[in-house]
């Protein structure tokens, strides 16, 4: 792993995942989580307990069917997407009243970023509205080049969604950012350098393992660029 200290040269692009990397999924996703079971028992669709809030926390960087079957694992598919329509629809909610928030330093590292011209993208595993609305309704949307999610290209890993985006966008040099093992493995399968997010607390000890260097905090991002000629 690099040393914090050690620049990096700058690429041409950086790619964030968008959970527990920009935006701090918790401050709206166990209201969410929380109204949707209420909505699935009134449905009829489910019984008894809300699942522990730290199953659906644990899936983070998942794909969604993949949280469901953790989080649901006895009902049955139906139940599941009817459980994606309703977790949107409180999200969206949420932000609708300004609810939910960046990490600190996430808007000022991007606008840097940005200055220094650096392409922005976000491959999330997430839906695409959910994705798409988060970046509008914080005010960072206009920094991004693209917005890709697993909901909108229909991809079977992160892995596929951003090769996707490299192939689109023709980039050879790229950082992959993000807070899950799926994002290093994304990073690293298509040739990236890749950045541990460790600042979320979603994932396990073993979590970033393979990730080129570790940050504690979104602006020490800046920290890494080796300084222009």
């Amino acid at each position: 792993m690099t040393a914090i200290q050690e620049k990096l040269e700058k690429p041409d692009a950086m790619i964030f995942d968008m959970d527990g990397t920009l935006f701090k999924t918790e401050s709206i996703l166990l209201t969410a989580y929380h109204r949707l079971f209420d909505d699935l028992r009134k449905e009829g669709l489910y019984s008894g307990e809300t699942p522990p809030e730290e199953r659906i926390l644990g899936g983070l960087g998942m794909l969604l069917e993949d949280i469901w079957k953790r989080v649901m694992p006895d009902s049955p598919r139906e139940v599941h997407q009817r459980a994606d329509e309703l977790l949107l629809y409180h999200q969206l909610a949420c932000l609708k009243l300004g609810e939910g928030e960046l990490y600190p330093g996430v808007a000022e590292t991007l606008q840097a970023l940005h200055h220094r011209g650096i392409r922005l993208f976000v491959a999330s595993n997430g839906l695409e509205d959910y994705v798409k609305r988060i970046a509008q309704h914080k005010g960072v949307a206009p920094l991004f080049e693209n917005l890709y999610s697993a909901g909108e290209y229909l991809t079977r890993s992160k892995v596929d969604l951003v090769k996707l985006l490299l192939d689109t966008h023709g980039i050879s040099s790229a950082w992959m950012v993000g807070d899950r093992s799926s994002d290093v493995e994304a990073g690293k399968k298509n040739g990236l350098k890749v950045i541990g997010c460790d600042y979320a607390g979603f994932g396990g000890q073993n979590e970033l393992a393979g990730s080129d260097v570790r940050i504690s905090a979104f602006p020490k991002l800046l920290d890494l660029l080796a300084d222009e000629n």
